[in-house]
């Protein structure tokens, strides 16, 4: 083997570090594309509202991934269940859900799911929204009434909201007298599975929040008050009231 001269080494070395102060080309993976959504009888509502318009409060990226793939999902399935089973497509939502039980048992717990799923996140991006103003006329009166004002209300949502172990939801129910109630739900539960029906409610699972939050549930818990669209809450209270109110 030849000995290595003074220069081989230096030129190595030269070498060596060109290319280490070379940059690195990092390419970046693009997301992929959510699913085609089948068609079917369950759709996803129309947002009315911009992804971003609750910032800072909820970020653009978790609104768009909720929105068009999460809750997509639930009715992407509810579609797939309806091929063959159209008589889950006949009945409003809420006779179904309250009445699981005339569901056939091979799709039951599918359908109690993602028709939960779908109820829930159809009500959740309804109350929602850029402007959420504050609570006024009736619905003041009932919180006052049934929850011991408005900030009573925010602290005792907020520490259900904390209890719900893994992932769930907390609402606020309200009665056909209008009488209110703070209740939570596993999964993707609903109140309508009980003959009640949501004024509000809040999904606790980590995919509501974590991109911005993380862990701290609380913080979101809290944040998410300002963007709870209030002449919306007026307007389902009086539905209930009237007992229309259909999600």
């Amino acid at each position: 083997m030849s000995p290595i001269s003074r220069r081989d080494l230096f030129g190595a070395a030269a070498g060596f570090a060109a290319v280490a102060a070379t940059p690195r080309l990092v390419f970046a993976q693009a997301a992929p594309a959510a699913p085609a959504a089948p068609a079917g009888p369950f759709k996803v509502p129309a947002l009315g509202y911009a992804f971003n318009a609750l910032e800072p409060h909820i970020d653009a990226g978790t609104m768009e991934i909720h929105n068009t793939r999460h809750h997509q999902a639930f009715v992407t399935n509810l579609n797939n269940f309806a091929k063959d089973n159209p008589q889950i497509a006949d009945k409003p939502v809420a006779e179904v859900l309250g009445n699981l039980n005339a569901v056939p048992e091979a799709i039951r717990t599918g359908v109690r799911n993602s028709m939960g799923g779908h109820a829930n996140h159809a009500m959740f991006w309804e109350i929602m929204g850029p402007s959420g103003g504050q609570p006024a006329s009736d619905v003041l009166e009932a919180i006052n009434r049934d929850l011991g004002g408005v900030d009573k209300m925010k602290s005792d949502f907020n520490a259900a909201g904390l209890r719900v172990f893994g992932s769930g939801w907390v609402f606020i129910t309200v009665a056909r007298d209008g009488k209110l109630a703070i209740e939570m739900r596993p999964g993707q539960d609903n109140p309508m599975m009980d003959g009640k029906r949501a004024l509000l409610g809040n999904d606790v699972w980590e995919h509501a929040y974590y991109l911005n939050y993380q862990n701290r549930r609380g913080d979101y818990l809290t944040a998410w008050w300002n963007t709870v669209n209030w002449t919306r809450i007026t307007e389902r209270y009086a539905a209930a009231k009237a007992g229309t109110l259909s999600t």
